[in-house]
Order: C-alpha cells, then structure tokens, then sequence
C-alpha cells in the first residue's frame, strides 16, 4: 500500500509541475515574484512564509480533530455532520457520481445541471443549487482516502484560498483533459494555481500521516516482540 501511495504521490507531483510550466507561459515569469513580497510601512512581509504558518496552524487542527475521534471515519463524520455538512451513505455511490465527474467523498457546493443531477440522484429531489456535502458508499471506509477528502473538507470550511468550488473545478478540467490555459482569465488562472498547491498539500497531509502511522505500527510490534523500540 505504501509503494501505491508514494507512486500516486509522484505522479501528483510531475502532474502538478506540467500545469505549472504550462500556467507560466501564459502569464509569464514575471508574476511568480511579485507575490512573494508585499510591501508595508518599511517592512517585508513574505507572504510564502505567511501562508505555510497558516498551513501549519489548519493541520495541526486536523490533527487534534483526528486524535479526538481516534482516526474513526464514523465518529468524524457525526462530527462532519455537527459543522452543518450533509452525510450520504449510498449503494451505488461510486456509479452516480461518475457522470458529473465526481469522487466518493467531499463534494463541493453546486450550482446548474451539474446540482440538479446532484439533487435528483442524491437527494431525491430538483434544485439547481447543492450545499457541500460528503457522499460514501455503504460499508467500510478507507482510512486514508477518507483523510485526504477531510483534509479538504476542513480547508473548505476555513475558506483557504483554492478550496472553492470554483477553484476545484478548473482543477479538475485542466488536470485530467487537454483543455488550454491560454483560454483562463488572469483572475482563474491564480485560482488554478492554488487549487494545485492545495491539493499537493492535502495528499502530503495524508501521506506523512501514513509514514506515522506505519513508523508507529512498526515500532508498536517491535516493543511487543522485544520490550524496545526504536524509532
């Protein structure tokens, strides 16, 4: 499982670096620099610094809801459920969300024919409008393909910047089609690149919490065998 993980880790990554080749020939060089610095009152601010601190700070937070739960699928989406997100437990889940492009898991907010699909096929009724919601088959959930969609989840209720649905749907035209750049206005090809920068940190959430976990299960089964362990 770890091999699958690091491979679709990669793949993410090399994905992540042709977007970025091709956004920056469209905008070209010049814009990468300028939204590194901001200038006030005689001061820098470096704005990359500012929003790993935040990063930090909305994962350590996730980490405390994880360990408040004990990593339970079930008990997190009660909780999920409490913060005014609906809950899906489907059949076929899998089956009626492919139509519209759409993964088991975090759904964001939408609206016209792709919501009122959404709505007939989920909730049984016609609207042209879907608040978020999280969509799952019925029976088990896997761990860590649930934490990647939480990751997200979370994010999205933090209102980080590439967690919007418009966001997250240019995402997913320019990341699995050959749709060009040079059609995005200046305004959506900064939402792109900040869809790809949080996604890439989401799966990195997930995979450093696979390394823990994995590190941890290791050294747990060592101590049993031997009385120690190291880590």
């Amino acid at each position: 499982m770890k091999i699958i993980k690091d491979i679709l880790y990669k793949l993410l990554e090399i994905q992540e670096k042709i977007l970025k080749f091709r956004l920056a020939k469209t905008i070209g060089a010049k814009n990468q620099s300028k939204r590194k610095l901001q200038y006030s009152a005689g001061c820098t601010l470096d704005l990359n610094s500012l929003a790993e601190t935040e990063k930090q700070a909305l994962e350590d937070k996730l980490v405390n809801i994880l360990k408040t739960y004990e990593y339970n699928p079930v008990r997190i989406l009660e909780y999920i459920k409490s913060q005014g997100t609906e809950v899906k437990y489907l059949k076929n889940a899998k089956k009626l969300l492919n139509p519209v492009g759409e993964n088991e898991g975090f759904i964001y907010p939408a609206k016209g024919s792709k919501a009122l699909y959404l709505s007939l096929a989920i909730n049984k009724k016609i609207s042209l409008k879907t608040n978020e919601m999280f969509v799952l088959s019925e029976g088990e959930i896997n761990k860590y393909y649930f934490i990647y969609h939480l990751y997200n989840w979370f994010a999205f209720k933090n209102n980080i910047s590439g967690m919007d649905s418009e966001s997250q749907e240019l995402l997913k035209k320019y990341l699995f089609s050959n749709a060009d750049t040079k059609e995005l206005q200046l305004a959506e090809i900064f939402k792109l690149k900040d869809a790809i920068k949080q996604d890439k940190a989401s799966i990195e959430f997930v995979v450093k919490l696979c390394r823990n976990y994995d590190g941890a299960k290791q050294a747990l089964n060592k101590m049993k065998k031997d009385g120690s362990a190291k880590l």
